[in-house]
């Protein structure tokens, strides 16, 4: 039975890893727009990254779309067509994005058997639970073994963030501008998670030096509280440099082995500037 993985762009894989073949075939990962003034950018990296920087730092209107069930309609009869016989179709949390709905219409018109995953995070949280669905398939799994992988992974994986400043995400909608918490907030900087699929505020402290050492401080104490091998991802969004050298204290320091890839843009988009965000995920064997 060969069964495919569908997930979209706010997995956030890595640019280097469809070029080295980190990405098997049988997965596919549908673009998700953004959308910068009257232009609309679907694709991912540095034909999306650059001009959502220079947008974002003139203070540009910037806004995301889902997928529309049309895309998804063309990758799951494209998957047919190539003899496959079921999808796991793996998405950005359903409280953050219509994705997983325009999946869900999709799919209950395709001609193949299609587990949708809504994994309630994002980012590469929402990435390796793609890839153990995947690893699952690779170990000989079927269609319900494989959504099961993807959903365990998703339930037991942490998304952390730091943002300079609520403000993108409050004009983005992704934190309710009647938040009982988001007025007292504005004006310091925040280290939040996803929790039951949404933004959450996790801690407030009064400098970006003291977020970036408390967001390390958290994720080292989740990284540590867990039983068995963990996988963590750091992604940026402007800020390189300071994502890498992140990346290399919780390495040095024990909490797993840890990557770093650019904060998928449609995720970029909502957070802005500067975001630092880690997944800590367990780690993926196939």
């Amino acid at each position: 039975m060969r069964i495919a993985v569908v997930t979209d762009s706010a997995a956030g894989f890595a640019p280097e890893w469809s070029a080295a073949g980190g990405l098997a075939d049988g997965v596919r990962v549908v673009a998700m727009p953004v959308l910068v003034g009257h232009d609309i950018l679907t694709g991912e990296h540095d034909d999306v990254t650059a001009p959502l920087m220079v947008a974002l730092a003139a203070g540009a209107d910037v806004r995301t779309s889902r997928p529309s069930p049309g895309q998804f309609d063309r990758v799951y009869r494209s998957l047919a067509e190539e003899g496959y016989d079921g999808v796991v179709s793996v998405h950005l949390s359903g409280q953050l994005s219509g994705t997983v709905e325009a999946a869900r219409m999709a799919s209950s018109r395709s001609v193949l058997p299609i587990e949708v995953i809504d994994t309630r995070t994002a980012g590469m949280a929402q990435g390796r639970a793609a890839l153990s669905a995947l690893a699952a398939v690779q170990r000989g799994g079927d269609l319900q073994t494989a959504a099961a992988a993807a959903a365990m992974a998703a339930r037991a994986s942490a998304l952390y963030f730091y943002v300079p400043s609520l403000e993108q995400l409050r004009r983005g909608g992704r934190i309710p501008a009647a938040a009982g918490w988001l007025g007292t907030l504005l004006s310091v900087r925040v280290i939040l998670h996803v929790q039951g699929g949404r933004l959450v505020p996790l801690e407030r402290l009064r400098s970006a030096p003291k977020a970036l050492q408390r967001l390390e401080e958290v994720v080292l104490a989740d990284a540590a509280a867990r039983v068995g091998a963990v996988d963590l991802t750091v992604h940026h969004f402007g800020n390189e440099a300071e994502a890498v050298a992140l990346a290399g204290r919780i390495e040095a320091a024990g909490g797993g082995r840890v990557t770093t890839a650019p904060c998928p843009s449609v995720l970029a988009a909502h957070a802005g500037l500067g975001v630092v965000a880690v997944t800590v995920s367990p780690s993926v064997r196939s």
